[in-house]
Parts: C-alpha cells; sequence; structure tokens
C-alpha cells in the first residue's frame, strides 16, 4: 500500500465554476481519453458508481468506482474494481480567487501490480486525470467569459 499526497495544483476557474465542471458527468468524462465505455449509475443525491474500461500502465481494463461529492469541498473516490482496486483518494478543492486549488490525497493498492509499480501507477493516474481537467476547465472557463485561453 502507498500512500501520496499531490499539493498545489490549481485549475484557472474559481470553485464554483470547478464544481459545475465535475458535475458534468458525460461531458466531464469526454475530456478523459484515458477512459471509455462509461457507465453511471446514481446511488444517493452526492453518491455515484463509475464504470468505465481505463488505460493504465499502458492496458486498458475494466474499472468501476464508488464516488461521493461533496461540493465545494471534496471528492472521495474508492475503487472496487481494477488495476488499483482497494484504493482511495480524497480530492479536497479551495477557493483561491478566480482560481480553486485541488490537493489530492490517497492510500493506493492493487492486487495486480508489483508493490514497485503501485506509486508509479497512482502517480500516472494523478498525472492523466489532472492534464485532462485542468485544459477543458481553462477553456470552458475562458469561453464562458467570452475570451480565449
Amino acid at each position: 500500500m502507498v500512500y501520496l499526497e499531490d499539493e498545489g495544483s490549481e485549475f484557472d476557474a474559481p470553485i464554483d465554476f470547478v464544481w459545475k465542471y465535475v458535475f458534468g458527468g458525460e461531458k466531464h468524462d469526454g475530456a478523459h481519453k484515458t477512459t471509455r465505455k462509461p457507465q453511471f449509475k446514481k446511488i444517493s443525491d452526492i453518491t455515484i458508481e463509475y464504470s468505465s474500461e481505463r488505460l493504465l500502465r499502458g492496458k486498458w481494463a475494466p474499472d468501476r468506482m464508488r464516488i461521493s461529492m461533496v461540493p465545494p469541498i471534496a471528492v472521495v473516490t474508492e475503487w472496487l474494481e481494477g488495476v488499483l482496486a482497494g484504493s482511495k483518494l480524497v480530492y479536497v478543492y479551495s477557493p483561491r480567487g478566480n482560481k480553486t486549488g485541488i490537493d489530492v490525497y490517497g492510500e493506493f493498492t492493487s492486487a495486480t501490480l508489483a508493490p514497485s509499480e503501485v506509486e508509479a501507477a497512482a502517480r500516472e493516474f494523478l498525472d492523466t486525470e489532472y492534464g485532462a481537467d485542468a485544459p477543458a476547465i481553462r477553456t470552458a472557463y475562458q469561453k464562458a467569459k467570452g475570451t480565449s485561453a
């Protein structure tokens, strides 16, 4: 098991806009090229079960997560199936004027990867998620303001 903290990243939009993006469902999911065949199942007003195929460590594989959203503070994710099954992480959002801070804290594990590969897989996941969301949020916010990025 590997514990990771990823602090200090920012999105180039205010927190209310970021949350509209996070709740965008399929539109939000479309920014992520490392997932395909998404399915959303509502569990409660704040929790969904998200299933897809995920590209991680160079391979596509089934992936299923329980995701709880507590706006405007946090998103809690628990892997139920997939390469990182059993992993848990929390995304914490903080307002920073016209930007939004995002810090991530997680405990990652895998039944299919060697222990030495778990941290690399977790960092790959975090990097690709942020790498998809940051430009999508920036572009959408600039468009909403009527300016170009």
